[in-house]
């Protein structure tokens, strides 16, 4: 069940998609302090805003098992290659060397900064797939990422890029 307070045919995020009670806003995208990042979503997907380091749960309009989250940690987070390999191992693949990151890095520059993306898939019958984008901005790293079925995922990869390179500081911030 959709919020009742949101106005007619807003694309919030039914709490049943998400698996809990969680409360749907309007993607209003007005982040105060630390975690004001804002984004333009891409046409058909819908947000939830939440708390903690998960600052919004994206949904594409693709069938099948998909999420999308936006994530503000401080610090290096550990740096780029860790977190690319921990991606890899949340979807069952083996860990690379510096070297095989530099090769799969791409970059999408939204107005917010250089963006680095990363694609990867599992193999198997169980195909999973995974594109992150990651971006460090004055000692906060943020996260963009979407992991799911292989199919949904690669289906929504266009909407993906799009929603990066939308990425940006409102003003003040």
């Amino acid at each position: 069940m959709l919020d009742p307070s949101l106005p007619p045919g807003h694309p919030a995020i039914p709490a049943e998609v998400l698996g809990g009670n969680m409360p749907t806003m309007p993607p209003s995208h007005a982040p105060t302090g630390a975690d004001a990042i804002a984004w333009d979503l891409p046409k058909g997907w819908m947000e939830a805003r939440t708390g903690g380091m998960r600052l919004a749960t994206l949904k594409p309009p693709a069938a099948g098992k998909v999420d999308v989250s936006v994530i503000m940690i401080p610090g290096a987070a550990g740096g780029e290659l860790a977190n690319v390999n921990r991606w890899r191992g949340q979807i069952g693949l083996q860990p690379i060397d510096e070297a095989a990151r530099l090769r799969m890095r791409k970059e999408v520059q939204s107005k917010a900064g250089a963006v680095s993306v990363y694609d990867f898939a599992s193999e198997g019958p169980d195909k999973q797939r995974m594109i992150a984008g990651v971006l460090f901005v004055d000692g906060r790293s943020w996260f963009v990422k979407m992991v799911g079925d292989d199919e949904p995922v690669a289906t929504s990869r266009a909407g993906f890029a799009k929603l990066l390179e939308t990425l940006h500081f409102p003003a003040g911030n």
